[in-house]
């Protein structure tokens, strides 16, 4: 990757202003190599700043992972309050249905979802048209607060859920639909671990 001009022009050190600082070659070529150290390591700082997980991706958390019902339903604690969320947008296999049968992968998709939800981890929950679902869950797009991981997204991204739209939620339902195609016509998690998806 080439250095920006800016700081080309700002670090350069022409062979005119090294002669006449006196400085010769072994002492020119140390120079030289300092400066274009400088520019790599400002180069690499820039850069580093735009990637996950920096710093600058942390979001400001609203709610604690208590613990991990399932792949799409979790229970945190906000403020000071105890509440039960489901993830808007998203369905994963029943896993712990009181009257249905563990679907396939639905054990996965809960192992998943507590892999990247650990107790105590800071979320930050956002609402969309509908704060409550009929069962009385808090309806949420939930994103990781440490890295900025958008968890309803990542779930269909990797195969452990489909997109499910029930409106008037519908704020992120594109994303969720081009996810689930691309998933399923890559043949990734439950869509090809499963003969049937989504059927007991």
């Amino acid at each position: 990757m080439a250095i920006p001009t800016e700081v080309r022009a700002r670090n350069a050190v022409t062979p005119t202003h090294a002669e006449s600082a006196g400085l010769g070659g072994p002492l020119k070529r140390l120079l030289l190599s300092s400066v274009l150290a400088l520019g790599l390591l400002l180069l690499l700082a820039c850069c580093s700043q735009s990637s996950a997980g920096s710093p600058s991706d942390k979001l400001k958390a609203n709610a604690t992972v208590t613990r991990v019902v399932d792949g799409d339903t979790i229970v945190v604690l906000a403020d000071g309050v105890e509440e039960r969320v489901r993830l808007i947008g998203i369905n994963t296999p029943e896993s712990v249905h009181p009257s249905k049968p563990v679907m396939c992968f639905g054990k996965e998709a809960s192992k998943h979802m507590a892999s990247l939800l650990k107790p105590n981890a800071a979320i930050q929950l956002v609402r969309d048209v509908e704060a409550r679902d009929k069962y009385g869950r808090l309806l949420a797009y939930v994103y990781r607060a440490q890295d900025g991981l958008f968890v309803n997204l990542e779930l269909v991204t990797s195969g452990f859920a489909n997109q499910y739209t029930f409106p008037p939620n519908v704020a992120h339902v594109e994303e969720f639909r081009t996810a689930a195609a691309t998933a399923r016509s890559q043949g990734i998690g439950l869509w090809s671990a499963c003969p049937k998806p989504f059927e007991e």
